[in-house]
């Protein structure tokens, strides 16, 4: 028996609790009356594709998903998803490479929503010794790269809390998201060893920053990493996009790392 899409209503329902909001707090922020937003959601009023964008916003929905509440109420979707080698990304495609190449010799990528690595500037090929070649053909994914049990985790010194901290950041980003597919990823993942460990490992007391500690031929290397996002896309892809800049936590991974080949331009693919 064939199922029926949820309606536009019922998805800003779900998408209001998923935000813990009631009907009144979200009708004061997007300046509507609570009466009309009940209509709205059970199907008594239909939404105008404005009414939708302001709610969408107030919600904090991702682009991607607006455009399927839009699709749910009859209207087209707004935003577009472009590939990041479309000439229309040309600008934001350069400023991704600026910032990839900036930060060589230590490494960064950049990811999309589904953890995938879209783009890198191939510094440290150290980190993916004995990794398993088929965790390295396009696309990479970053997240079973780093957990797989025959990828970087064998060699992560802290894998336990390592993997606690991209679990978690993977379980905020299902909550944001409410997608299946990443809800696949987390399970997924989650199934990876790894997750025992010594709590008196990492003294969390003074801790300032979760450092990924990886054992390679330049020994042991320690790094901490930063996020970067575009702060005005009305693009999904760039809307997905994440920078992902990796510095070197202590002295010995920073002149480790600067020893090595500086120029070396072999490891991960970059997606062009």
């Amino acid at each position: 028996m064939l199922r029926s899409n949820p309606s536009v209503g019922t998805l800003l329902r779900d998408w209001r609790q998923r935000r813990r909001l009631t009907q009144e707090d979200l009708a004061l922020d997007a300046h509507i009356s609570p009466r009309h937003l009940s209509f709205v959601e059970t199907g008594r009023a239909h939404p105008s594709r404005a009414m939708i964008l302001n709610l969408s916003e107030e919600l904090d929905v991702p682009l991607r998903e607006r455009n399927t509440l839009l699709l749910a109420a009859g209207f087209a979707p707004v935003f577009q998803e472009r590939r990041l080698d479309d000439d229309a990304l040309a600008a934001a495609r350069r400023a991704i490479d600026v910032m990839l190449e900036a930060q060589k010799p230590f490494p960064a990528f950049a990811l999309d929503r589904y953890w995938n690595i879209a783009a890198s500037n191939r510094a440290v090929q150290e980190l993916y010794e004995g990794v398993a070649p088929d965790l390295l053909v396009p696309p990479v994914n970053a997240l079973r790269l780093s957990l797989h049990p025959r990828g970087v985790a064998q060699r992560i010194e802290n894998l336990a809390e390592w993997r606690a901290h991209l679990l978690a950041r993977l379980r905020r980003q299902v909550d944001l998201t409410g997608d299946p597919a990443l809800e696949a990823l987390l399970d997924e993942a989650s199934s990876f060893p790894g997750g025992q460990g010594d709590p008196a490992a990492h003294d969390v007391e003074w801790a300032v920053l979760i450092p990924l500690k990886v054992r390679t031929s330049l020994g042991l290397l320690s790094f901490f990493s930063t996020t970067t996002v575009f702060g005005t896309p009305v693009d999904v892809t760039l809307a997905e996009l994440a920078i992902e800049h990796f510095f070197p936590a202590d002295a010995a991974t920073a002149a480790a790392v600067r020893r090595a080949r500086p120029g070396n331009a072999q490891g991960l693919t970059s997606a062009r």
